[in-house]
């Protein structure tokens, strides 16, 4: 990889992502105090939304934005780039960090720090879903859950993950739901369904091996029971999954509905309890950084 000519970076820090004791604006800053690289570093105040960074970006007009943080941030920040021709970059300082996982982003802050300067700039498809851009990964049922739990308890990290995932065991119940995918009419009853256009979540569990970022299609996966073998897998193993216990589909678009409602969540960012899902696929919507040209 060599270096690129000077261009504009943005920098949108969120300081409270993960548990990292890295001081990200003084890491950045050093790293290219001897660059010909124009930054500009934008920590995102206490109460921010969508509207926050694209105003930043407005003004910046930069040619490059990296997203400091988790998949969340990570999330927010490529909402604000689609259909743009700016190129999305990956500082993984969160919790979980699955996208940066997916693309071979080190959290190793020096080294992702040389992606940006020195790897590849391509274009991903997205998916819509529910009316929000999802990059990654989206599901409905016991995942979902467990991000909320998650969210609510002090752990972090794998073991956090771990801890909320048995206390959901015992709680998640099947889901009866009916599936529209191209047009045709599924029923199934499953513990969780995954919209995937990834393959892995942010533990490292590769929960969709046949998928691809920028091939034309995403896949639904449906995992019909979850068990402690299962949340081992998900959590540290990284096994396969028990092809009895799961259905792939590839597909454009998707919708699903249940019988009750269950709960929901894009990207890592739990949304609540919903009846209906719709996805689709929008091509070629975002530029993101990645370290090789053969990503």
């Amino acid at each position: 990889m060599t270096e690129k000519s000077g261009i504009k970076i943005l920098f949108i820090i969120n300081t409270r992502s993960g548990n990292s004791t890295v001081d990200w604006p003084q890491l950045i800053t050093d790293y290219f105090a001897s660059s010909n690289h124009t930054i500009e570093l934008f920590q995102l105040p206490q109460h921010y939304n969508e509207q926050t960074i694209m105003n930043k970006i407005v003004l910046c007009k930069p040619k490059y934005v990296i997203a400091v943080g988790g998949d969340g941030t990570v999330k927010l920040v490529a909402a604000c780039l689609v259909q743009k021709n700016i190129a999305l970059g990956i500082l993984p300082a969160g919790s979980a960090n699955g996208l940066a996982k997916e693309l071979g982003i080190s959290v190793v802050p020096e080294e992702a720090l040389a992606v940006i300067t020195k790897g590849f700039s391509k274009k991903i498809h997205v998916t819509n879903i529910n009316d929000e851009i999802c990059i990654h990964l989206s599901d409905i049922g016991f995942n979902a859950l467990v991000m909320e739990m998650f969210e609510l308890q002090d752990s972090r990290g794998m073991w956090g993950y771990l801890k909320a995932s048995i206390n959901v065991l015992w709680k998640n119940s099947q889901m009866k739901v009916e599936m529209l995918i191209d047009d045709k009419a599924i029923k199934i009853s499953a513990a969780m369904i995954v919209i995937a256009n990834g393959t892995k979540y942010g533990t490292g569990a590769v929960i969709n091996p046949v998928g691809k970022l920028d091939d034309d299609m995403f896949e639904v996966i449906a995992i019909k029971k979850i068990s402690l073998s299962e949340i081992f897998k998900m959590t540290f193993s990284h096994a396969p999954y028990d092809l009895n216990k799961t259905q792939v589909f590839q597909t454009h678009s998707l919708y699903i509905r249940s019988v009750k409602k269950v709960h929901f969540q894009v990207d890592g960012e739990y949304r609540g309890k919903v009846n209906e899902v719709k996805a689709t696929l929008i091509k070629d919507a975002l530029q993101i950084i990645i370290p090789s040209a053969a990503e």
